[in-house]
């Protein structure tokens, strides 16, 4: 999404855990801040910024209390975060994007499709109508397409979604 140009201006990697996202995203010349609710994941990233030259700020925070940040951006990128959250938990994330998100800004996300077997556990799969009933007013959904998650568990990749959604 970087590469095509998807993901512009300032940029926040929320759930950053140890910072490749935003490391590689800063590598391509945007400002990046990035996220993460555990101090040995900001750790790690914070001292791959510095072995890399790389200016990113990272910040342990709970992603859940974005709308206290105070700081504003033309995208967030999630890859991995989204389904992690239970339905009582989606609308406080929401409006956390909505208070960090510029009128106009992008929300790319990446989460587990309903597809997913379950058969190897792993976290909470997310169905396309479950995305379009979190994003409904005040968000335009520019797309929501499958995608594969690379992740440990998998030889081919997990089943996902890959979405792009822009904050009204």
């Amino acid at each position: 999404m970087a590469e095509a140009r998807e993901i512009t201006g300032r940029v926040l990697d929320v759930g950053c855990g140890t910072g490749e996202n935003a490391l590689y995203i800063a590598s391509l010349g945007h400002k990046v801040s990035g996220i993460d609710i555990s101090p040995l994941a900001i750790r790690r990233a914070e001292v791959k910024a510095r072995e890399r030259g790389l200016d990113v700020q990272f910040e342990v925070w709970d992603a859940l209390e974005m709308d206290r940040l105070r700081r504003r951006f033309d995208a967030v990128v999630d890859s991995g975060l989204f389904h992690i959250f239970t339905d009582e938990e989606r609308p406080r994330f929401v409006k956390g994007l909505r208070a960090v998100l510029f009128p106009g800004g992008t929300y790319q996300m990446l989460c587990f499709s309903e597809s997913e077997p379950k058969s190897w556990g792993g976290p909470r799969r997310v169905s396309r109508a479950e995305i379009r009933q979190t994003f409904g007013p005040g968000w335009r959904i520019n797309h929501i397409r499958e995608a594969v998650f690379e992740t440990n568990f998998h030889s081919e990749g997990g089943r996902a979604w890959l979405s792009s959604i822009i904050r009204l």
